[in-house]
């Protein structure tokens, strides 16, 4: 069972990754500095720290899926 309160949305557009909105400052549409050659990465068990360009927050991405990035805190 998937831990929704620590899943975040992700979108795939023209080669990037991108989130509907910052769990932290709330911009939305914000890139991430993952590329997709990482999720298969990501999805073997490497870990990822992902820092949002808008406002500098951070977190661990321990998992993905086709829709979702699993984090190790709870986002909004």
């Amino acid at each position: 069972m998937i831990p929704f309160e620590k899943a975040l949305p992700y979108d795939r557009m023209m080669g990037d990754l991108t989130v509907p909105k910052c769990p932290f400052c709330g911009a939305e549409n914000v890139l991430l500095p993952i590329k997709p050659s990482e999720i298969p990465d990501i999805q073997t068990g490497k870990k990822r720290l992902t820092v949002f360009p808008c406002c500098h927050g951070r977190l661990t991405v321990l998992d993905c899926d086709d829709d979702y990035l699993m984090t190790d805190t709870v986002v909004k």
